[in-house]
């Protein structure tokens, strides 16, 4: 199989070219974008830029970019987060001409007309309201906000309704000559197709790109400030929602990969330590995990469960035991070697699929600034040691560092074992 290769156009572009055995091809812009670059009033612009792009430019209606990709039995979607911002399309791989030339046009000729502005504007606020009926994004949300208070990190990728209000389409217009920038642009091509034809279409359409803007960086994350504490809300439900979260080193530490292989130990599927003592030995929650999520100077471990609030206090401690049990011995080598086939195998799976692939090579380039190949990712994680498991761990999961976010049913006791 040919492997994956970097080519960087003349404008500071950089393309990922990711050939592979496959029926279709999925192509991604990805822009270093996000949450993270905004401030108070320009919080959730980066998501709200992510909707208008696909209502239309000055030679497409949204009606003609949907039917050009929908048309050739194919999908597009795009996403938002903390740190970047990504536009794809995935067609049979015939129509790879197609998909470049439309989504390119959509990142450089947005027209954000005034009339699909406003009704747009009103869709991002109803979809606001509805992530904030759900009460798992609440406790997520919270705790986010706990573990980077005064960052933008800890702010809602969508932002609010009353930041949104003020916006107009000029504003978005600003914000995207500022960070859509041939720096800050990766463009992935992966699945069955030509090599040499797959780039010069990508130069066709993108290597005009001339915007030029003093590079934003973030305001890095202040560790000297270690948060710590608890925050409860309460709504109409039915289950108390349990968030959990201690704040991490960023992508760039060699200690993500044991901190990877810790996650998966403790929260990753049903064989985990969590799902295994929570769930199926004790019937606390009907569903607990862990995730770890890192950006580019710090992350995130959060623990999240539903549960009856009556036993938030014996899930809690059951928890600890299990955080206590990783700082306090090492993983045994059977249950190392079981975790690391698990993160492994789920990995190769997930590699079956060209958008996985994409996404891959496009968050990773954005991340680490050069070429990552999945052998690489697969070779750190087979290196973990249990020491160096045991080493994160004391690092990471330190009870003064424990955040907690608690949705409580409304009217009801929010408990008092995590605070």
């Amino acid at each position: 199989m040919t492997p994956a290769s970097l080519h960087v156009l003349k404008n500071g572009v950089r393309v990922v070219l990711a050939p592979c055995e496959a029926e279709s091809v999925a192509f991604g812009l990805f822009v270093a974008s996000g949450s993270r670059h905004e401030d108070a009033k320009s919080a959730g612009i980066s998501h709200f830029i992510e909707h208008m792009l696909f209502k239309g430019t000055p030679s497409r209606k949204p009606v003609d970019i949907t039917r050009a990709i929908e048309g050739r039995g194919g999908n597009f979607n795009a996403c938002t987060s903390e740190e970047s911002t990504c536009y794809y399309a995935h067609l049979p791989s015939e129509y790879l001409a197609e998909a470049v030339e439309i989504l390119s046009d959509m990142y450089l000729n947005a027209s954000i007309p005034p009339d699909e502005f406003a009704r747009e504007k009103q869709v991002v606020v109803e979809e606001i309201r509805m992530y904030s009926d759900e009460p798992d994004v609440v406790a997520a949300e919270n705790l986010q906000r706990a573990l980077f208070p005064d960052n933008a990190l800890g702010a809602p990728v969508a932002g609010t309704p009353e930041s949104l209000a003020p916006m107009t389409p000029d504003t978005l217009h600003r914000y995207m000559r500022s960070h859509y920038l041939p720096g800050n642009t990766v463009a992935v091509v992966a699945g069955s197709f030509d090599e040499s034809a797959a780039l010069a279409l990508v130069e066709l359409y993108l290597g005009g790109l001339r915007r030029k803007a003093k590079p934003f960086s973030p305001e890095p994350v202040d560790f000297g400030r270690q948060p710590a504490g608890s925050v409860t809300a309460t709504k109409d439900i039915n289950q108390t929602q349990l968030a959990i979260g201690y704040r991490t080193f960023g992508v760039n530490d060699e200690r993500r990969y044991a901190a990877t292989v810790m996650d998966a130990v403790l929260g990753r599927g049903m064989s985990s330590r969590l799902f295994q003592e929570v769930r199926e030995r004790r019937g606390l929650s009907y569903d607990i995990s862990s995730r770890m999520q890192f950006f580019t100077d710090a992350g995130m471990l959060t623990i999240t469960a539903g549960l009856d609030g009556s036993r938030l206090d014996m899930a809690a401690r059951t928890i600890d035991r299990e955080l206590a049990r990783l700082r306090d011995r090492r993983v045994g080598a059977q249950e190392l070697r079981r975790t690391k086939e698990f993160l492994i195998g789920n990995f190769r799976l997930s590699h079956e699929k060209v958008t996985s692939k994409m996404f891959f090579y496009g968050s990773t380039m954005l991340s680490f600034g050069h070429l990552v190949t999945p052998q690489d990712q697969i070779e750190k994680i087979s290196s973990v040691t249990a020491a160096e498991i045991q080493s994160v761990a004391c690092d990471i999961l330190r009870p003064e560092c424990r955040c907690t976010s608690i949705v409580t049913p409304r009217g009801a006791d929010p408990g008092h074992a995590v605070i």
